[in-house]
């Protein structure tokens, strides 16, 4: 029966998960998204490019979006946030993307922003995650250029049993299923040795974001990053994500913990898994460390 599970798919006479899928609405929904920053301030484009259980990172909390930012006037010294795509994606059924790209604060470059896209029955795009990452964006291409765009994966086969059965649920399930399994094993392997786990983990073409390096693109470039980040981690189990309908890519988050200069770190990691012609690897990761709690005062 495992063999039924992921060695499947869709039957190919099915037009809309058979497409090749075109992320130009995914980033157009990104730029229309920042453009409205400037005017609407944070919380009022956050609120309206979002679905009302989207979820924000940030600070050691995972939060509904209207709860980080509650609606209401701007704040008169909020300062200037900006960000564009640099590297971009949709799913084979074209309700799934991504974008991730340089952010600016106030006219400084600060990271990387991340955010999952959904696509909404009337058509529109609203995102469901968003979270940022301290990796320098300092060299990276400019809100002038176009991004990156990732190839998609393999379109996929129907296989059936021996007796002509074939698997149950749908590919999102099926996609779901397979993915929070690679991540015990990963988490098993990272508890031991993260930097040989993460390398087996990630696509040739995927992004890694190790603060405050820039992003790591290639393998080279994962394994020279991935030496700067603690020998092992302790990640936490699969807390949610979601699927795209096809089953061709499936994001997720969960808590992770290690500890760097004796000092015991916790925070949360953020993965994009794409369905490849290896199986299932990492075409983008990214651990959003939590705040480093201040000492007591003296004396109290």
């Amino acid at each position: 029966m495992r063999a039924l599970t992921f060695a499947a798919a869709l039957i190919a006479a099915s037009p809309v998960m058979a497409q090749t899928p075109d992320a130009a609405p995914v980033v157009a929904a990104e730029r229309a998204f920042a453009a409205d920053a400037p005017s609407m301030g944070v919380a009022g484009s956050f609120n309206k490019w979002s679905t009302p259980d989207a979820i924000v990172i940030g600070g050691g909390q995972v939060q509904r979006v209207r709860d980080a930012y509650p609606d209401g006037p701007r704040p008169a010294d909020e300062p200037l946030l900006e960000w564009w795509p640099n590297f971009a994606g949709v799913s084979r059924s074209g309700d799934m993307g991504f974008t991730t790209g340089g952010v600016q604060v106030g006219g400084r470059r600060t990271g990387h922003y991340f955010t999952i896209w959904q696509r909404q029955p009337d058509g529109s795009w609203k995102w469901v995650y968003d979270g940022g990452s301290g990796a320098s964006a300092a060299d990276v291409p400019g809100p002038e250029t176009e991004p990156a765009i990732l190839e998609p994966g393999p379109q996929l086969v129907l296989a059936v049993g021996p007796n002509g059965e074939r698997p149950a649920g749908v590919p999102s399930e099926w996609a779901m299923r397979d993915v929070t399994a690679r991540e015990v094993q990963l988490a098993r392997a990272a508890a031991t040795d993260q930097r040989t786990a993460h390398l087996a983990a990630m696509a040739d073409n995927g992004r890694l974001y190790v603060a405050p390096r820039p992003p790591a693109i290639g393998r080279a470039a994962f394994a020279e990053a991935l030496s700067a980040w603690p020998a092992t981690f302790r990640f936490g189990p699969t807390e949610g994500g979601g699927a795209s309908r096809y089953g061709d890519l499936v994001w997720t988050y969960g808590t992770a913990a290690w500890e760097r200069d004796g000092q015991a770190r916790t925070g949360h990691y953020v993965r994009l898994w794409q369905r490849q012609e290896g199986g299932w690897k990492i075409v983008l990761a990214q651990l959003i460390a939590a705040p480093i709690a201040a000492p007591p005062p003296a004396g109290g």
